[in-house]
């Protein structure tokens, strides 16, 4: 398919920061889980977990799209089951970012957790539905989700971090709000 030799760098270098990424993030959880908080895993599972997720999901695509595909239909297929899929991984998120109370997430919080991801896999959805009608221009739209769900993915990360760091120097372990972070 020559509509994905145009696309051959984009997604080497995305693929690449979304590897590197999820083996840097396992080395950021190895050291935080020597003092980890109370209820840790409630706060995983919404949002370090799904960080991890976001960052496969872009290999994932990353690798699909490099593969010489003789036809748009089974990359499309493909496409649409993983949008499909994380549209309803999302909705999961939401509602045990909704039932922790380990961090009582703010309006950035619900935007790069929540509406940012689930927007990112909507697009990516509508773009393989698309590809069926106009490959040049689905591909931008999945180029669109990868990049969204690699530099949220980023954000969260590091808001992972900077918690992390900072209220393990402060010693806090509850819901306490820090608005100093990230």
């Amino acid at each position: 398919m020559s509509e994905l030799k145009d696309w051959d760098s984009f997604y080497v270098i995305v693929g690449s920061a979304a590897g590197a990424l999820i083996g840097l993030q396992f080395v950021v959880m190895t050291l935080i889980a020597a003092r980890p908080p109370l209820q840790a895993s409630a706060g995983g599972a919404a949002y370090a977990t799904p960080t991890v997720v976001h960052f496969s999901v872009v290999l994932l695509l990353s690798a699909l799209l490099r593969v010489p595909w003789q036809s748009v239909a089974l990359p499309a297929l493909l496409l649409g089951v993983i949008g499909l899929a994380c549209i309803i991984y999302m909705v999961t998120i939401i509602k045990r970012i909704r039932s922790q109370a380990v961090y009582r997430p703010d309006g950035e919080d619900w935007m790069f957790h929540a509406v940012l991801p689930l927007a990112a896999y909507a697009i990516l959805l509508l773009a393989a539905l698309a590809t069926y009608a106009r490959v040049d221009g689905a591909l931008f739209g999945v180029g669109a989700s990868a990049l969204v769900i690699l530099f949220t993915g980023i954000h969260n990360a590091w808001d992972a971090v900077a918690y992390h760091v900072l209220a393990n120097a402060r010693g806090e372990t509850t819901t306490e709000r820090r608005d100093d972070l990230g």
